[in-house]
């Protein structure tokens, strides 16, 4: 979905930091093999992840939805030097191909994948996390974001990817749509939450970039 004009869109990639060659190629690789290529992050959105992580310096990292891997390799970029990047995806079917973009980046050690349903995995991470990018089933935004609050430092910085939905969230509801319902709750609820405060960026499909008090 643009909410810009496509000039206007490609004019500010064009004049953004350039994605780096691994990642040109695993956006080219998900392009060729890969069902629902536009789920990608892609390059001024990932530049931005990376922007923030490296602002952040996060020591662990917690991404839900991992896809092809793209958002955790832009993320992955500001961690600590002994930091971890978990990330968690239902389809083990796509694990082989984020591992292979994985180790062939600098933070192969330092990224750890975990294949099942994130609301189960989640709760057995021992960890406090200071960036956490939610990208998943958006039925399920609003309880992994209740499990994730209480795991997360003061000060950690939450992304939650698509809030917009191809702009739907701004049109009649129709009463089928379960996933624009469940953003239209979720967008509320974190905007309302007392231990947090969010900013919802129209950038792409919208991200909501909230910080834990």
């Amino acid at each position: 979905m643009h909410f810009l004009p496509e000039k206007i869109e490609n004019y500010a990639e064009m004049h953004s930091m350039k994605e780096p060659k691994l990642l040109e190629n695993l956006q080219r690789e998900t392009w060729q093999k890969v069902l629902q290529p536009r789920m990608l992050s892609g390059h001024f959105q990932g530049r931005l992840l990376s922007m923030i992580s490296k602002l952040k310096a996060p020591k662990y990292i917690l991404e839900i939805g991992t896809y092809t891997g793209y958002s955790a390799l832009s993320l992955v970029e500001g961690l600590q030097a002994d930091g971890e990047l978990h990330t968690i995806d239902k389809n083990e079917e796509l694990e082989d191909l984020q591992r292979k973009y994985f180790d062939e980046s600098d933070y192969g050690l330092q990224i750890i994948q975990h294949v099942g349903n994130a609301l189960n995995i989640i709760t057995k991470l021992d960890k406090k996390f200071d960036l956490v990018f939610i990208d998943a089933d958006k039925i399920n935004y609003k309880n992994y974001f209740d499990l994730i609050l209480p795991m997360c430092n003061p000060g950690a910085l939450i992304l939650s990817d698509n809030v917009l939905w191809s702009g739907k969230v701004v049109e009649e509801l129709n009463p089928k749509d379960l996933d624009t319902a469940a953003l239209l709750s979720y967008n509320a609820y974190i905007n309302e939450h007392e231990a947090v405060e969010s900013i919802l960026l129209p950038i792409r499909d919208g991200l909501t970039l909230t910080r834990v008090k």
